[in-house]
C-alpha cells in the first residue's frame, strides 16, 4: 500500500509540474544562420576580413612564439632556473609572463611600424589588403633578418630548391621564419651554456669540499644552493641578464 501511495503521489507531482510548465512561458531567442547573395562588394570584403581575422587569431600563438624574441627569452630563463637548481622557483607562469612582457617591449617598434605603414592605412581604406600585406612584411623581415644567421638562412633556401635571393627584400617569409627559429634556439643555448659555468664551478667546489671532509652522504646541491643564490643576488643577476638580453636585440 505504501508503494502504491508513493507512486500515486509521484504521478500527481509530475502532472502538476507539467501544467505549471505550460502555464509559464519563457522568451526563447531564435538564431538563424543563412547564406544570402551579397549586394555590394563591401559586404564581400567584410566577410573576407572576418575570415582573415579568425585565421590570424588561430595562428596567434605560433606567431607570438616563432616570430618574436619570446623563444630566446623563455629558453634562457628556463636554463637559468635549471642552473640555479631551484626546481620550480620562479614558477613557470612567472617565467612565461616575464618573457611575454619583455617580448612586447622589444617588438614594440616593429609593431608600431607595421601599424603606421600597413594596418592603419588599410583600415582607413587607403591601401588594398595585398598592398598592406606587402608593406607589413618590410619591418617584420628586417627584424627577422637582423637576428638570423646566414648559414641557417642558406640551409632553408637550399632546401626549398629556390634561387639565391638577390636582396634582403627577396627573402620569402616561408624560408626566413624557420631559419630565424633555429638561429634563436642556437643563441639561447649558447647563453644557457654561459650561464651554467659559474654555477657549475660552485657545485664542483662544494662537492670537492664535502668529499675531502668525508661527508659523502650529504647532497652537494643542498649546500651549494645557498651559495649560488647569494652569488646571483650579489651580482644583481636579473638586472644583468635582462639587460644583456635586451642588448642582444639591439634595444
Amino acid at each position: 500500500m505504501k508503494i502504491k501511495t508513493a507512486c500515486i503521489l509521484a504521478l500527481v507531482m509530475i502532472c502538476a509540474a507539467g501544467s505549471a510548465a505550460h502555464a509559464v512561458t519563457f522568451p526563447i531567442p531564435s538564431l538563424q544562420l543563412n547564406v544570402t547573395d551579397a549586394k555590394t562588394p563591401d559586404q564581400v570584403a567584410v566577410v573576407l576580413e572576418i575570415i582573415a581575422l579568425l585565421t590570424v587569431l588561430t595562428l596567434a600563438p605560433a606567431i607570438l612564439i616563432l616570430m618574436t624574441p619570446f623563444t630566446r627569452l623563455v629558453v634562457v630563463f628556463h636554463f637559468l632556473r635549471q642552473a640555479l637548481g631551484t626546481q620550480s622557483s620562479p614558477p613557470t607562469q612567472v617565467i612565461i609572463g616575464l618573457a611575454l612582457f619583455m617580448t612586447f617591449f622589444i617588438i614594440r617598434p616593429v609593431a608600431q611600424e607595421v601599424y603606421d605603414q600597413a594596418l592603419n592605412p588599410y583600415l582607413e581604406h587607403e591601401l588594398p589588403y595585398d598592398r598592406a600585406f606587402e608593406k607589413a612584411q618590410v619591418p617584420i623581415r628586417k627584424f627577422l633578418l637582423a637576428n638570423t644567421r646566414e648559414s641557417d638562412l642558406a640551409l632553408f633556401v637550399k632546401g626549398a630548391d629556390m634561387k639565391k635571393p638577390r636582396t634582403r627584400n627577396d627573402v620569402s617569409l616561408l624560408v626566413l621564419i624557420p631559419a630565424y627559429v633555429i638561429s634563436e634556439l642556437k643563441t639561447a643555448f649558447i647563453i644557457g651554456f654561459v650561464l651554467y659555468i659559474p654555477f657549475l664551478v660552485i657545485d664542483m667546489v662544494v662537492a670537492s669540499v664535502l668529499l675531502a671532509m668525508g661527508m659523502m652522504m650529504l647532497p652537494p646541491v643542498m649546500i651549494s644552493l645557498p651559495f649560488k643564490l647569494m652569488l646571483f643576488v650579489l651580482v644583481d643577476g636579473w638586472h644583468l641578464l635582462s639587460g644583456s638580453l635586451l642588448k642582444s636585440f639591439g634595444v
